[in-house]
């Protein structure tokens, strides 16, 4: 001890230091952990992560000062990115890379929205798995639910829109498979997420037809057809009306107004 201060003993030779391991929550609301224990940003630096971290690629500091401040001069826009550098260096050291007057996501975090849409690419390819991917897309909430920049309405319709698809597709494979259990619970999350999706509410019409389930089809494409009614004033197409016009043809013709 050197005039009443601690002194820590360095590390021994040839062993270092882990750096730590930061990761980033987007959907269902942002968070940020570090070694698995949360820290709290105020909200100007939790824009500045999420916004480079959708980005997912080097950002000039102009761009991303114009992109989070657009209503002020460029040059309050650079001083307040500069004052959010500076407290995002006091609790988040190490999440934000700055080199050569570009920003970008430290390479060592890691995001959610990444992985989920690596998930729902796999789905896509006629050899990649599906059942490895099914818990996380079938239950994966909103991007940001409660965040109205621009930037983020955009990057949240594309998050949403890839993984109805991955949903739709991964129910087809299923029951392509013979697998109607998983089916009916990722179509249910695809129509749940988007009530008035037709493609969704085919794919499930039909997939209650291929399990034998002809009053679940039924009661699927009535419900169907009075949400669409109510909320657009128009009928179920030509090909979702076709899946259960053999099972009740007089009932879905006689409901069926002006075929578009």
């Amino acid at each position: 001890m050197v005039s009443g201060q601690i002194v820590r003993p360095a590390p021994a030779l040839g062993r270092s230091v882990a750096a730590p391991s930061w990761s980033v929550r987007l959907v269902d609301g942002f968070a940020l952990s570090c070694d698995g224990r949360a820290t709290r940003l105020p909200i100007s630096a939790q824009r500045l992560v999420a916004f480079l971290a959708l980005v997912d690629r080097p950002v000039p500091r102009s761009r991303v000062a114009g992109t989070l401040w657009p209503d002020t001069s460029d040059g309050r826009a650079m001083g307040n990115l500069r004052s959010v550098l500076w407290r995002l260096r006091r609790s988040g050291d190490g999440v934000v890379s700055t080199t050569d007057g570009v920003l970008a996501l430290a390479a060592r975090v890691a995001v959610d929205v990444h992985d989920l849409v690596g998930l729902a690419r796999s789905v896509f390819d006629p050899g990649g798995p599906v059942l490895d991917s099914l818990a996380a897309l079938a239950h994966t909430g909103s991007l940001l639910p409660d965040w109205s920049d621009d930037w983020v309405l955009a990057e949240r319709e594309r998050f949403r829109q890839l993984r109805l698809h991955a949903l739709e597709t991964a129910c087809g494979r299923l029951v392509r498979a013979g697998d109607f259990g998983q089916a009916v619970e990722v179509c249910l999350a695809a129509v749940a997420d988007e009530p008035l999706r037709e493609s969704a509410q085919r794919e499930l019409i039909s997939l209650y037809l291929a399990e034998g389930n002809r009053i679940d089809a039924l009661r699927q494409y009535e419900a169907f057809r009075l949400l669409i009614g109510e909320e657009l004033g128009i009928e179920p197409s030509r090909e979702t009306r076709e899946l259960v016009e053999s099972l009740a043809p007089g009932e879905v013709r006689r409901r069926a107004r002006v075929e578009p």
